[in-house]
């Protein structure tokens, strides 16, 4: 059962106060560890990561939140095993590559994410700030949201209450044209089902409520360019070179064996 309750304000609560030594450190452009092979590896290494501040769209603020009622379960035990097995918890047909060193402050993670029409999107997340009872995933240049998501869970008159709270903008105009015919809907949606699926791994039939807030509806038109770097065309443009990368690879090898 989900509860949704649209708000709209003109001004975002700000982050609390976190110990500076679980944050990460001075970190400019992302790069990637070693990834599986069947994952399709575009557009995180060398980019930027953004927060609401360099995105186009509309900023929302959107919270959910379950209570893990019945659960014999602390915080710091749902954080523990949340980041162990983050991918399990997501919906179907996305993917997440976690970093060798697990979430971690400064780890960069790489993402595929299932698109409308079978399509599949490439792009990463830095690990913004990490301890034991949350951890907050940063998003880079072309990904859809420009922002940062925060996973969190604590004690509420002895019962554990998991939340997911993300502040985002859309990167591009592109994205924010899908994010108006539907895709605000199905980003929220993702979120309550990975809520859901964590409650039901603890054994609790979910009840997670859902807040959408509307912190700035100006669309930031100076920050159209970031279309240059959308990371949907760009894994759209990679796909379709799948049958010459193929036609190419007996070629390749070749060519290596031979020198």
């Amino acid at each position: 059962m989900t509860t949704e309750e649209p708000v709209t304000t003109d001004e975002a609560a700000p982050p609390p106060s976190r110990d500076a030594g679980f944050w990460a450190k001075n970190v400019t452009t992302l790069k990637l560890g070693e990834v599986p092979a069947e994952a399709v590896n575009l557009n995180v290494t060398g980019r930027r990561v953004v927060g609401p501040v360099q995105g186009f769209g509309k900023m929302w603020q959107k919270t959910m939140r379950v209570e893990l009622r019945g659960a014999d379960v602390t915080p710091a035990e749902v954080i523990k095993i949340w980041k162990a097995e983050f991918q399990r918890f997501w919906p179907e047909r996305n993917w997440f590559y976690a970093p060798l060193e697990g979430i971690a402050p400064g780890e960069v993670a790489l993402l595929n994410l299932g698109l409308p029409g079978r399509m599949k999107l490439s792009t990463g997340v830095l690990v913004l700030y990490a301890d034991d009872e949350s951890f907050t995933l940063m998003t880079p240049e072309g990904h859809m949201l420009a922002g940062w998501i925060t996973f969190s869970a604590e004690l509420e008159d002895g019962v554990t209450v998991v939340q997911i709270q993300a502040l985002e903008r859309t990167n591009d105009p592109l994205y924010e044209l899908g994010y108006v015919f539907g895709g605000n809907r199905l980003n929220s949606r993702f979120w309550i089902e990975t809520a859901e699926n964590l409650a039901r791994h603890f054994g609790v039939e979910p009840d997670v409520r859902s807040q959408v807030v509307c912190v700035d509806r100006r669309r930031q038109w100076r920050k159209a360019g970031n279309l240059s770097k959308n990371a949907a065309i760009r894994t759209f443009v990679w796909t379709l070179g799948t049958p010459v990368r193929w036609l190419r690879r007996p070629f390749t090898r070749r060519r290596v064996s031979e020198s």
